[in-house]
C-alpha cells in the first residue's frame, strides 16, 4: 500500500504535536557530536512516526536520522526528519519542524514539513504543485541578486571543515539583502517556496534533512539542484541550492 499526500499530513502533524507538547520544558540532550544534539523529543517523534510507517505501510524503507536506515521490501522509501532544528528546540527557540519525503524508485513524489509551533503545512506532490495550509505557494519574482534575501546553514563539523561556508556567508551577505540562519534546513527549503526567501545554499546535508524541502521547494517554482549543478541534490557529496529561478545562475557562480 502506498501513502498519500494527506497520509503524510497526518504523521507529521502528529508528530509535531509531540515536539509542541515537549517544547519549553526541561530536556534529556545528548550529543552526537561537539554540536550535533539530540533530545528525548527527538526520539519520541521518530519513534511514533517508523511506529505508524510500519503498521500502515507495511514493507516500506525507512531512512531515519536517529535510526538510519530500516531496510524493506518494497519500492517506497521514507525520508524521516523527527525534528529538525534540533539545536533551537534545546534552546526553547521556536524555529524547528517535522519532515517527511517519499520516494517510489528514487523519485521523491509527496512531501510535508510541519512547522508546529505556527502550525503551517507545507506539502506537494511530484507534478502537482506546492501547498501551505492547503494554499498554493509560489517563489519570488526576484531577478536581481542585490534585492534578494537569502538562507543558509552550517554542518556539524563547523569547527574544523576545510569546507568553510563562513566565507560564502560573508561574500553573498555583501552582495544581497542579507542572509539569514533559521537552524532548520527543512524549512529554508520551503520559505524559498513560499516566497519568503529567494535563495537557500547549504552543505554536507543529509537525505532527511531536504528530501520534503526540495520537493516543495521544486514544485512552488524554485530551480533546486546540488551546489554544483547536479539535478539529484540527495546523491552523495550531498548540497543543495534552491532558489527563485532569476538570481539561480547568480549565486550558483558566487559558490563555485
Amino acid at each position: 500500500m502506498k501513502p498519500t499526500l494527506p497520509d503524510l499530513e497526518r504523521l507529521a502533524r502528529e508528530a509535531g504535536s509531540i515536539l509542541r507538547n515537549s517544547y519549553n520544558k526541561e530536556h534529556t540532550v545528548h550529543y552526537k557530536g561537539v554540536i550535533d544534539p539530540v533530545t528525548e523529543a527527538d526520539h519520541a517523534s521518530e519513534a511514533f512516526l517508523i511506529g505508524e510507517i510500519q503498521s500502515h505501510f507495511p514493507g516500506s524503507h525507512i531512512l531515519a536520522e536517529e535510526s538510519g536506515r530500516i531496510e524493506g521490501e518494497n519500492d517506497g522509501l521514507w525520508y524521516i526528519d523527527p525534528l529538525d532544528g534540533t539545536v533551537n528546540f534545546a534552546h526553547n527557540i521556536p524555529i524547528f519542524c517535522v519532515s517527511i519525503g517519499y520516494s517510489i524508485n528514487g523519485a521523491i513524489s509527496l512531501a510535508a514539513v510541519y512547522d508546529p509551533m505556527r502550525d503551517e503545512m507545507f506539502a506537494a506532490e511530484h507534478g502537482k504543485g506546492a501547498f501551505l495550509n492547503g494554499k498554493q505557494i509560489r517563489v519570488s519574482g526576484t531577478t536581481e541578486l542585490g534585492r534578494s534575501l537569502l538562507v543558509t546553514g552550517f554542518p556539524y563539523d563547523t569547527w574544523n571543515t576545510e569546507l568553510d561556508n563562513f566565507k560564502y556567508f560573508e561574500r553573498l551577505g555583501k552582495m544581497t539583502q542579507g542572509v539569514r540562519r533559521l537552524g532548520s534546513a527543512a524549512l529554508d527549503a520551503c520559505y524559498v517556496g513560499a516566497g519568503r526567501l529567494d535563495g537557500f545554499w547549504e552543505f554536507k546535508l543529509k537525505p532527511w534533512d531536504v528530501a520534503a524541502g526540495g520537493l516543495i521547494a521544486r514544485e512552488a517554482g524554485a530551480t533546486v539542484t546540488a551546489i554544483d549543478g547536479r539535478e539529484d541534490f540527495l546523491s552523495p557529496p550531498m548540497s543543495i541550492l534552491a532558489t527563485t529561478p532569476g538570481i539561480y545562475e547568480a549565486v550558483k557562480e558566487q559558490l563555485k
